[in-house]
Parts: structure tokens; C-alpha cells; sequence
């Protein structure tokens, strides 16, 4: 018998135990699974050599910047850093890009513009800001859902001057509109009022150090938000998605909120899972800054306990790269001008690998939900990705558990070379990242996968998570 792809010697997850088989690829979909090759040919074969093997991982929250802002990084750059990392497949905010992606012209226009450039494939997110609502142009959400965006996004403070952020009237409307899609709303969650007063009050005051802006955009200013969001999704009968999610408290409100039976979910990221405000504002300073800030250790902790027990539901990044010239130590710039963000697609599945698995944090099981699973679930996505299914995608992240190495920024994809983990020492790595049956990672070659290979990813259909929590 002849396959397209054999990938051999696959330790695959069965609950929170493992099974050594072999895996039979054909039409870049998963066909079979075998413990005896005898007999079987493939067009190619992939050594995984016993190392674990993942359904491919996914980072649904992505800022790649193409088309429009390719001095920070571009499609080609963006996904490399995503197969370098594990990442199978990542999903694109609707922000940062010209033009903003609100309609399904706009949408289709940045598509072209990626479509030769993606290593690894993708999805959307849609958009809906607060000029969407004054200008009546709501009927572009079902019309984006239509397309087959994964979901939409609304930010309660300012993004990009393309993309305006909505008051809170302007935000309730917004939830009105992707109910009836059926699809979640993502929201960044700050109080736009308090964080602007007290980064104003701070700098006004002349603090300089890197604390400082975490400091002025405060757990109450997450809180509130949060709350705020938890209110509209239930007056509107709206699927609320918090995305980055960074404090101890937001959890617990999370988990509140499910409790009630809401349909309200949260990701968290790498960076709030591990790193604390203090120590790492004041050694990276700008170089750690995003939006929601850092916070503290027992955030960390709290986030941790959460991502146990389904209170947050999966693992993003936020990927957001700044040119270093022009955008994090220009002239003049310090931690209050210094643009917020910091990519992450390339260190998410090995943090979460090494600080989560490998320390007993998260259980097998729980691992491949994080990464894989519950994402693809959550944007209507599954069973196509996020599993190891006969007939899913032949995606797959090849892990070796035992690998010591530490993060070095100058060694990575993106073309951002700065990251609050540089010099983090980490156990366990992704080695080899294939994409419907295609090898576009390899730890030793590098990026080996094809300019344009990447396909853009619609929904398939709309999942809900288990909103029953564990604890």
C-alpha cells in the first residue's frame, strides 16, 4: 500500500499516557495509523523518532502587520516564526493591517496580499470598532461571518488610528450584531478612562522606570473591563471571548461567569504565565511592555491554577512585533511613547511545553488542550485542525520533551529580534512542524517549507466549549 507521507517511530497522546504507532498521510489528510509498516510505502517519510507528536499547534491571536506595516514583520517572517515555534496554524487580527479588515473587500484585499508569502496555514479574525456602529455599517459583520472569519474583535482602547476603539454603548451594540453570527467577540479589556488618567498622572509625575506602566494600567482597570464585558454578553446573548487575559482576578471572574452557565471564555499567554512586572519591566523596560501590562507572580500562579481547571480556556501570544529603530528606542522614546507589544508566536508552544508540562503544571491531556483542541473548538475549526483524527489535517508538532536550550533573540524569525524571554532556559522543543503532511520546520535545517504553502482557513462550523469547569 502507498501513501503520500509517512511520519514514523509518532509518540501521539492517548488521554494523559502515549502510544508509539506510525501515521499514514494521503491528500494531506490523516488516513491511518499503523504499528507495523510492513508492506507500506509513502512518497516520503518523516522521522519523528519517538519524540512526542501533537495535533499541530495553534495561535489564534496573531498581529502580523501584512499588508501595510511590513517593517515590523511581514506574512512570510510571521509564519516562519510560527513553524519555527510548533505552530501549525495561527489566527490574524483584524487591526493591523491598511486597511483594517471590517469588510469583506478589505478582508479580501489583505488575503491577496499574503496569499504567496504563509508558511504555515490561517485564519481571520473580523472586525467591528466603534466608527462601525456611528456610520451604520453593521451589516459588514454577517457579511465578514459569512466569509468565514473565525470571529470579531473590539478594542475598549485605542489600537491603530484605523481601527477605532468603542465606548461602552458603542461595544453593546457590537455584541448585538456577532450574536446573531453565532460567533465569539473578542475584547481587550482595559478601561480605556483609568488607563488614560493614570499613564497621563504617572508620566505628568515623572516617573520614568519600567514598572511604571503597569502600574498606571492597573488590575482594576482589567476588572472592571472584564466585568463591563460579562454584562453586555449576557444582555446581548453574545459568546464573550477575553482575549490576553492578564490578571489573577480576571480569572476568577472567568470562572464566575461560567459557573452561571454564561457562554464566556478567556486566553492567556506565555508572558503571563511566567513573567512579573518588577523584575521583568525593569530589566527589558520597553522591550516588556504590552498592553494589558505584566503583573505580578501571584498572577502568574493564579493563571496557572486556571489553565488546570478550565478557567482559562487556551494559549494565545499576541503576537506583536515593533521595529526596534524607529518603535521601541527611537530618539526621545521611553516607556510611555515606546510602542506596546512583543512577539511571541515562536516561543508559546515551547513555554508552555517546558514551564507547563515538563514541571507538572498541566497533564498530558490538558497540554494538547491548551494548544490545540480547544482553540480549533473555539473558532469553529475542529475537527479539521486541533486533531489527530482520521481525516484531519495531517498537522503535527514534534516535541522533544528532553531538549535543553535557551531562547536567544537574536536566532529567531520574526523580524522583531527583542523578547522579554531572552536568555530563558527552557526543557523541551518543538524539532520538526509539518502542515497538511508537509515538513516546514526541521530543528536542524530550519525553515524548509514552501513560500505560499499556507492556506487561509474558513470556519467549518461553530463549537462551543465546555463551559463545566473542573475545580
Amino acid at each position: 500500500m502507498n501513501y503520500d507521507v509517512i511520519v514514523k517511530n509518532a509518540r501521539i497522546p492517548q488521554g494523559n499516557d502515549t502510544v508509539l504507532t506510525n501515521i499514514l498521510v494521503k491528500d494531506e489528510k490523516i488516513v491511518g495509523f499503523t504499528l507495523d509498516l510492513d508492506g507500506i510505502q509513502g512518497n516520503k517519510v518523516i522521522d519523528a523518532e519517538g519524540h512526542l507528536t501533537l495535533p499541530g499547534c495553534i495561535d489564534s491571536h496573531t498581529h502580523i502587520n501584512d499588508p501595510g506595516f511590513t517593517h515590523r514583520e511581514n506574512f512570510l517572517t510571521g509564519t516562519s516564526a510560527a513553524a519555527s515555534g510548533g505552530v501549525t496554524t495561527i489566527v490574524d487580527m483584524p487591526c493591523c493591517s491598511v486597511p483594517s479588515v471590517r469588510s469583506v473587500e478589505n478582508l479580501e484585499h489583505k488575503l491577496n496580499a499574503i496569499k504567496n508569502k504563509a508558511i504555515v496555514d490561517y485564519g481571520m479574525w473580523g472586525g467591528v470598532t466603534g466608527e462601525d456602529v456611528r456610520n451604520g455599517w453593521l451589516h459588514n459583520v454577517k457579511e465578514q461571518a459569512d466569509y468565514g472569519v473565525l470571529a470579531f474583535k473590539v478594542y475598549m482602547t485605542p489600537s491603530v488610528p484605523t481601527y477605532p476603539r468603542v465606548t461602552d454603548p458603542e461595544m453593546l451594540e457590537a455584541f448585538k450584531a456577532v450574536a446573531e453570527t453565532g460567533l465569539p467577540i473578542g475584547i481587550h479589556a482595559e478601561n480605556f478612562a483609568m488607563c488614560d488618567f493614570y499613564v497621563k498622572k504617572f508620566e505628568k509625575e515623572g516617573r520614568t522606570d519600567g514598572p511604571a506602566w503597569a502600574e498606571a494600567r492597573m488590575t482594576l482597570a482589567e476588572k472592571v473591563a472584564i466585568e463591563l464585558g460579562i454584562s453586555f454578553a449576557e444582555e446581548a446573548g453574545a459568546r464573550l471571548h477575553i482575549v490576553h487575559m492578564s490578571t489573577g482576578v480576571g480569572a476568577k471572574l472567568v470562572g464566575d461567569a461560567k459557573k452561571r452557565g454564561l457562554d464566556v471564555t478567556a486566553e492567556t499567554c506565555p508572558h503571563y504565565l511566567t513573567l512579573n512586572y518588577k523584575d521583568a519591566m525593569t530589566e527589558f523596560m520597553q522591550f516588556a511592555k504590552i498592553a494589558p501590562p505584566l503583573r505580578t507572580k501571584s498572577d502568574n500562579e493564579e493563571h496557572w491554577k486556571a489553565l488546570q481547571d478550565g478557567r482559562i480556556d487556551f494559549v494565545a501570544t499576541d503576537h506583536a512585533p515593533y521595529e526596534i529603530p524607529t518603535e521601541k528606542e527611537a530618539e526621545g522614546m521611553h516607556i510611555w511613547n515606546a510602542f506596546p507589544g512583543i512577539p511571541g508566536v515562536e516561543t508559546m508552544v515551547p513555554m508552555i511545553v517546558s514551564e507547563g508540562y515538563n514541571k507538572g503544571r498541566l497533564s498530558l491531556s490538558r497540554l494538547v488542550e491548551v494548544l490545540c483542541s480547544s482553540p480549533a473548538k473555539h473558532y469553529g475549526i475542529y475537527p479539521k485542525k486541533g486533531a489527530m483524527f482520521i481525516g484531519s489535517d495531517a498537522d503535527f508538532t514534534i516535541i522533544d520533551l528532553e531538549k535543553e536550550w535557551t531562547i536567544d533573540k537574536d536566532k529567531m524569525y520574526t523580524m522583531a529580534k527583542y523578547t522579554p524571554f531572552h536568555g530563558y532556559k527552557l526543557k523541551g522543543k518543538p524539532v520538526k512542524t509539518v502542515v497538511r503532511g508537509k515538513l516546514v520546520y526541521d530543528d536542524e535545517s530550519g525553515i524548509v517549507g514552501e513560500e505560499g504553502y499556507g492556506e487561509f482557513i474558513r470556519r467549518q462550523n461553530i463549537q462551543k466549549l465546555d463551559k463545566a469547569i473542573k475545580y
